[in-house]
């Protein structure tokens, strides 16, 4: 459940005039790939490109148009030191791509777009209250949210996956926040079209920014409301966290209060399906899934991979602001500097044989969640709940089989899957793992 920043209403970051991704990508030509593209993570394969800037002895500059441009971070060592040192590489203007060559307007009030000291102090309480003791307190509600969801599978006919695994963060979170179980399908939408906006599925009559402009102006007026009434209805929840945390030596602001709410529920979106999607989608005929269901003691190591491999969320915006030598290039304060996860997770110096998908992986220190003060304050939950979703969909279901063809989210952002269309059976005398620790 990552945490991030909201877009401002921004011109789309146009994509390449000519050219196509897919073509591009294979080709592994860095000058070639246009990496800002969506079309390049749903219909091609960027990990080329990236490989081919991995091996360059320097940084490679990305330029988006006349006037935006940035450095492309894809080694690891290079985007844990990026991450890591909020000093030299601000995120207060802005984490996302949509935001390039803008200033972030939740700067200050959201977490992801405030940096240390004031970062660490917003998020104590938050930070708290998701701690790995207190969400394994959650193990049974979390259970219990995940077997509906899966449950269909086994009724004989084609199940889509991945439509069940992006309404399974907010089945999750949305209880923990509180949220009335009515809105989780429209907060689920409207949190999709946030993160990939590109995608027609998800946008209405008026086009990508008509869309993506009427999802931020209802799901902010959605939570403002909420917080309204949850004033005075405090209750055992996120929400009624946010409301009661004070720093500063004051409680927050309604404002401060939407624009985390919003975050929160965003990050939750981004992490949590599409590593299991992406193990579904990937190595649904290559004998993965009936190995790991015949070693149940891989399911923490077999767990970590799946979100390498993911690395659902695919890129950070950082500033620098100050100049500063990165792989014998300089970057001068001022300069906007994009950290590749997708890359630096396949780096064959950290992670031996990278571009292969081992369940025993180990170790396996991932960036998947980031890294550094702004680590994914929500990683506790995600974690527990793929644990849980893991061992019981190896427990009920075997046979695992392909029923059409895979499609990707559109977006630059998010690296997933929209559908996954399978069928499964029901294992004999699969009624689950539960109880079992993680």
């Amino acid at each position: 459940m990552t945490v991030h920043a909201a877009p401002a209403p921004a011109p789309p970051i146009p994509a390449p005039p000519t050219g196509c991704p897919l073509h591009a990508a294979a080709t592994g030509s860095a000058d070639a790939v246009d990496l800002v593209d969506p079309g390049v993570y749903s219909e091609g394969d960027p990990h080329p490109a990236w490989r081919h800037l991995r091996s360059l002895g320097t940084l490679t500059r990305h330029q988006v148009d006349d006037e935006r441009w940035f450095w492309n971070i894809v080694r690891f060592d290079d985007a844990d030191r990026v991450l890591r040192d909020t000093t030299t590489f601000t995120s207060e203007r802005g984490t996302m791509l949509d935001l390039l060559g803008l200033d972030d307007p939740a700067s200050g009030k959201q977490l992801a777009a405030t940096d240390p000291p004031r970062h660490t102090e917003m998020q104590g309480r938050l930070k708290k209250a998701l701690a790995i003791k207190a969400v394994d307190r959650q193990r049974e509600m979390i259970r219990d949210l995940v077997t509906p969801l899966i449950e269909p599978l086994g009724d004989g006919g084609t199940f889509d996956f991945a439509q069940a695994m992006l309404a399974l963060p907010m089945s999750v979170t949305g209880t923990m926040m509180g949220l009335p179980t009515t809105d989780w399908g429209w907060l689920n939408r409207l949190t999709t079209v946030c993160i990939a906006a590109d995608d027609a599925e998800y946008q209405d009559a008026g086009g990508r920014d008509a869309t993506l402009k009427a999802a931020h102006r209802d799901l902010f007026a959605y939570f403002q409301d909420l917080v309204r009434y949850r004033r005075n209805h405090l209750a055992d929840d996120l929400l009624s966290v946010l409301i009661s945390t004070q720093f500063e030596g004051r409680h927050m602001a309604p404002d401060e209060i939407v624009a985390n709410c919003y975050s929160l529920l965003l990050g939750a979106n981004v992490t949590t399906p599409h590593a299991p999607n992406f193990v579904m989608a990937e190595f649904i005929e290559s004998g993965v899934l009936q190995d790991w269901a015949a070693h149940p003691e891989a399911d923490a190591t077999g767990l970590e991979e799946s979100l390498r491999w993911a690395s659902p969320v695919n890129h950070f915006l950082r500033y620098a602001t100050r100049d500063v030598e990165i792989r014998n290039t300089r970057i001068e304060a001022g300069d906007a500097v994009v950290v590749w996860l997708g890359s630096a997770n396949r780096d064959d110096e950290v992670f031996p044989g990278g571009s292969e998908f081992d369940i025993r992986r180990k170790p396996n220190k991932h960036l998947a969640f980031g890294i550094g003060p702004h680590y994914c304050i929500g990683h506790s939950v995600a974690r527990v709940t793929l644990r849980t979703l893991y061992q019981e969909l190896f427990t009920r279901f075997e046979d695992f089989q392909p029923a059409g063809t895979p499609e990707r989210l559109r977006s630059n952002f998010v690296s997933g899957y929209k559908h996954i269309p399978i069928t499964a059976r029901r294992a004999r005398g699969g009624d689950g793992r539960a109880g079992k620790a993680t």
